[in-house]
């Protein structure tokens, strides 16, 4: 039986799902990535914290050993969970906080905490520094809550932007009359479009510089797009 040619609308149609499919597993996908890496962020530094934490209480290192290894392993942690990040959720990190903070900087924080803006930290007793050193201690294995809750938002909409986008790309393999065609052709499309945002939110990390949130999005859905576009078309 010969195939009716497709109308125009048809054809307007399948191209706006297709776009919605595409950039559904994009975001999906890259929601789902960050917020992965945001919890092994908030696993590693909490890990990390409680050790130096024991080691300083059984006499293994003293305080401010633990205060200096704690920050300068933080800031590593953070390097770390950053590379395995997409562009987009590694610029807004970077926009948040562009470099980790210092030990000066933590010690300062936690001294005016403790005994007001004006304490000199040199001039207070052993014991005094050391409740210092153990806040910092402290502090450094606890991630921030606002950012890490939004992200548990966020990765719940990425799951339920990639089922979105399962669900239609089953669809239109069980509509289809060449099944196996119209998988590979979905798994084309889709991949490509992930792949793309990836390179596209890196590219526009490069064009941008650091901390453009706005920009590396916009060049990860522009990427996206078009690489299942391209993927589609061939």
């Amino acid at each position: 039986m010969t195939q009716m040619p497709k109308t125009d609308s048809q054809i307007d149609f399948e191209n706006a799902i297709k776009a919605l499919e595409a950039q559904a597993a994009n975001l999906g996908a890259h929601l789902t990535i960050d917020s992965a890496a945001r919890q092994a962020y908030t696993r590693e530094i909490a890990t990390m914290a409680d050790g130096l934490r024991r080691d300083a209480v059984s006499g293994k290192i003293t305080w401010a050993q633990a205060a200096q290894q704690a920050q300068e392993t933080r800031n590593l942690v953070m390097e770390a969970i950053r590379l395995r990040s997409t562009p987009v959720g590694r610029s807004f990190a970077q926009k948040l906080k562009p470099t980790g903070f210092s030990l000066n900087e933590l010690i300062a924080k936690q001294a005016g905490k403790m005994y007001g803006k004006s304490v000199i930290f040199s001039r207070l007793t052993l014991t005094q520094k050391n409740k210092i050193y153990a806040a910092v201690v402290a502090a450094a294995g606890r991630s921030n809550v606002k950012v890490s809750a939004a992200l548990a938002r966020m990765a719940f909409s990425g799951r339920s932007l990639l089922i979105l986008s399962l669900g239609i790309s089953t669809y239109t393999i069980a509509t289809s009359t060449d099944k196996v065609a119209a998988a590979k052709k979905e798994a084309l499309v889709t991949g490509s479009s992930v792949a793309g945002g990836i390179a596209g939110g890196a590219l526009a990390g490069l064009a941008c510089g650091p901390g453009a949130p706005v920009c590396v999005t916009v060049g990860a859905f522009v990427g996206g797009a078009l690489a299942a576009y391209s993927a589609g078309f061939l």
